[in-house]
């Protein structure tokens, strides 16, 4: 893993505290990561389908403990993670040489890897990542930047209404417990027509989206039409005219 970081930086201290605070049960499939786990089949299938992995430069911003990073790597994708949660990539990257999966992990913020990546990449994943940042506008702005004409980003985060307070926090963190309590805070929540007019600002085009559901039954994930609680954009940077 590149010893590579920036001084300046989107990032909330104490959500970088909580994340590195939980990294040793990153890839735990029953400790608090148990939802990214259940998720990732769902949101993997999605993004091969639209952009197919195999073969393409593939930037992974938020990677965390490189759950995403890795299924993407496994598709035959040359894949790089970027967070700037130590631990969190310090487990990563043990884990992926423990599969003996290549991904390049970096210590790096959106922005800053962006000045240095212009144009680089096919595609661009942004996952569980713009709802724990001060400023979500400077990280998409910077996800166009890096990519190609033509190339595909994917964002995933959560919706802001009454229906996701209820059921991405009082239910998830504080009644069922899926979550740690203090995973999520709702201002920070971001309605689909907000981030669509920040992508369309940074020159990004819709393509798809899927809404997030679970079951609390069975425990399962998938998507599906509604976008009430969480969802995810399938983006395009336009080819030039």
């Amino acid at each position: 893993m590149s010893t590579t970081e920036m001084t300046e930086s989107n990032a909330d201290p104490a959500e970088l505290a909580r994340f590195n605070s939980l990294a040793s049960r990153w890839w735990d499939e029953t400790s608090e990561f148990k939802p990214l786990h259940r998720i990732n089949p769902h949101r993997l299938e999605w993004i091969d389908s639209l952009a197919q992995l195999a073969g393409k430069q593939v930037l992974d911003i938020g990677c965390g403990g490189g759950i995403l990073a890795e299924s993407m790597a496994r598709k035959g994708a040359q894949v790089t993670g970027i967070d700037l949660a130590d631990k969190a990539l310090q487990i990563a990257q043990w884990h992926a040489q423990g599969q003996d999966v290549d991904v390049l992990y970096v210590k790096s913020s959106a922005e800053s890897w962006a000045q240095q990546h212009a144009g680089h990449y096919d595609v661009i994943t942004c996952m569980e990542m713009l709802e724990h940042v001060p400023s979500p506008s400077a990280v998409i702005q910077a996800c166009s930047d890096m990519l190609k004409p033509g190339g595909w980003v994917f964002f995933s985060t959560i919706n802001r209404n009454p229906l996701s307070y209820t059921l991405a926090i009082v239910a998830m963190e504080y009644l069922m417990r899926i979550l740690p309590q203090g995973t999520h805070q709702y201002a920070r929540f971001i309605k689909p027509s907000e981030l669509l007019a920040m992508a369309g600002a940074a020159g990004l085009v819709l393509q798809e989206q899927r809404g997030l559901g679970y079951n609390p039954l069975t425990q399962n994930f998938r998507l599906y039409g509604f976008m009430g609680v969480g969802y995810l954009l399938a983006m395009q940077k336009p080819l030039p005219v």
